[in-house]
């Protein structure tokens, strides 16, 4: 009996009971002049943002009155600019802006790996003296570091190679080591080392810890490790941030004109006193030659993340002219369908 009971529930717990569905022809009524087809038929009405449509036309008109002054402006001096474009001075010292920033870029990274593995080293003098470096490069301004690189005769007279606390073998001045190029190099890299140590520490704690120890189960060697586990994955998370360090770095060669050497910026600076009336031109000069490096490294950085991020995605995004190709196709297919 009390089985039978359950097959009933009690009046509180019976389920409502769904009413039959009607066909919509019947139950839906169409609005007068249009038919439940063409109303199916019918396209749906994106929502209206008339707020996006004013701020877009007024960004169109400043972008078009800055084009417009931008061209028309004779201050330019256009024809100036297009002298002053291809110098050879000008070439110089853009070649020699190229040359510092590589040789800076590379030191620079070297150093920030081992100071990032000295962070993270088990040992806590290696890791109090990373720690100190980078708190004191990156306390110190990089045209302060420069002028005291420049300088660094009135420290130290004289630099000896030979035994700690005893005999030297070799005796060498400060002008015998550091030219001009050296003394940029040693203080951007030295400055650069503190940062991508940063960078690189962010970029290895991003792994998972469990390919470490997966590494570990399967007996690898420490520097087997890091080089083929933790580098490739930590790198997706290294380049981004780095490649901002590499533009920064290319801007900041700019202040070298101070340690009298003359790169890019040092040139333009130079040409200004002796043609004072082309000031703006050279000025433009510089600057488009800025923005076109900056330009080249973000396009680089674009495809090194891509390449990166093979392991990480299902898809590699596709690349601009990927994507401008399944463009002009998909307009071509709906111009035949058309």
């Amino acid at each position: 009996m009390r089985h039978a009971r359950m097959l009933f529930p009690p009046p509180h717990r019976r389920i409502p009971r769904i009413p039959e569905r009607t066909s919509m022809t019947t139950s839906t009524a169409a609005p007068p002049g249009k038919s439940l087809e063409e109303i199916a038929d019918g396209r749906i009405q994106p929502l209206r943002r008339p707020g996006r449509w004013i701020a877009t036309v007024v960004v169109l008109i400043v972008l078009a009155q800055f084009a417009h002054g931008f061209f028309t402006n004779q201050a330019f001096e256009w024809a100036r600019f297009r002298y002053w474009f291809v110098r050879p001075v000008i070439l110089e010292g853009l070649v020699l802006t190229l040359k510092v920033t590589a040789l800076s870029a590379v030191f620079g990274f070297l150093g920030g790996v081992v100071l990032a593995l000295g962070r993270l080293s088990r040992s806590p003098l290696l890791r109090a003296v990373s720690w100190t470096y980078i708190w004191l490069f990156r306390s110190i301004p990089l045209i302060v570091l420069l002028l005291l690189i420049y300088n660094f005769s009135a420290l130290y007279h004289t630099l000896s190679l030979g035994v700690p606390f005893g005999p030297s073998f070799a005796t060498f001045t400060e002008t015998d080591l550091f030219s001009a190029t050296t003394i940029a190099v040693v203080g951007l890299s030295l400055n650069e080392a503190a940062y991508a140590a940063e960078v690189v520490r962010a970029g290895i704690l991003s792994v998972d810890q469990g390919q470490l120890e997966a590494s570990h189960a399967l007996g690898l060697p420490k520097l087997r490790q890091f080089r083929r586990i933790v580098l490739p994955q930590a790198l997706r998370a290294i380049i981004p941030s780095y490649v901002n360090q590499l533009i920064g770095l290319l801007k900041g060669t700019s202040i070298i004109f101070y340690v009298s050497l003359l790169d890019l910026f040092g040139e333009v600076e130079s040409l200004q006193s002796t043609y004072p009336s082309d000031i703006i031109p050279l000025l433009m000069v510089a600057t488009f030659y800025y923005v076109l490096l900056t330009s080249i490294l973000s396009i680089i950085q674009y495809y090194v993340e891509r390449y990166y991020s093979r392991g990480a995605l299902r898809t590699v995004p596709p690349t601009p002219i990927q994507r401008l190709r399944a463009t002009l196709r998909e307009f071509r297919e709906k111009a035949t369908e058309r």
